[in-house]
């Protein structure tokens, strides 16, 4: 009987494991270097993104990839010389739905340097959702230290000229989001595609 027990136990772990996978876990699982490309209103840009040093967050980012959650976006924070950030909203600053927060991997080596992708997130570290940022210089400020900073999982490849166009576009403040830096006219992520792997 205590065998028989032990192995519906084991069963039952089993079972739960299986249900508690990641989203995001079974795409390219093989490729720890993904990428994944925007086609935005100014342009594309390619990203590199990093699974061996962040696979929660890359795992993550390429559910909605797949989902195309991130279709028809807006770029809704522009801080020229510091950051670019969107993948939360539609245009008129309806809010996408997201998944369940996840784990901070801003410990994992990768800095918050000029060119990169990373995590938003609230001031809780472990609140990051879908909202993503690029990095538009060296941002050390971001980077953890005595405090959890933000994580850093990927970098462009290919499209620097158009996110440094995005980055000076006009901004102003939006009522409605309570976001000094929005821009005047929106700048639209039309579609985020994950390429196809070369293994």
């Amino acid at each position: 009987m205590l065998f028989i027990l032990v192995l519906i136990v084991v069963s039952i772990d089993g079972v739960a494991a299986k249900a508690q996978k990641q989203p995001g876990e079974n795409i390219q699982p093989d490729n720890y270097y993904p990428m994944v490309k925007f086609e935005t209103s100014m342009g594309d840009i390619v990203i590199e993104l990093n699974r061996k040093r962040a696979p929660i967050t890359v795992n993550n980012f390429l559910s909605y990839v797949k989902r195309g959650e991130y279709n028809n976006t807006i770029f809704h924070r522009i801080i020229p010389n510091y950051i670019v950030q969107g993948g939360g909203y539609e245009p008129e600053y309806k809010e996408r739905k997201a998944n369940r927060t996840i784990y901070n991997e801003s410990g994992n080596g990768l800095k918050n340097d000029l060119h990169t992708i990373a995590m938003a997130r609230e001031d809780d570290p472990h609140t990051a959702k879908r909202q993503f940022f690029f990095n538009m210089k060296d941002n050390d400020n971001l980077n953890p230290g005595k405090t959890w900073g933000y994580t850093v999982f990927g970098s462009v490849t290919e499209g620097y000229e158009v996110l440094d166009k995005i980055a000076e576009v006009e901004t102003e403040y939006k009522a409605l989001i309570r976001f000094q830096d929005a821009p005047v006219e929106d700048v639209i992520l039309i579609k985020a595609t994950v390429l196809p792997s070369a293994f």
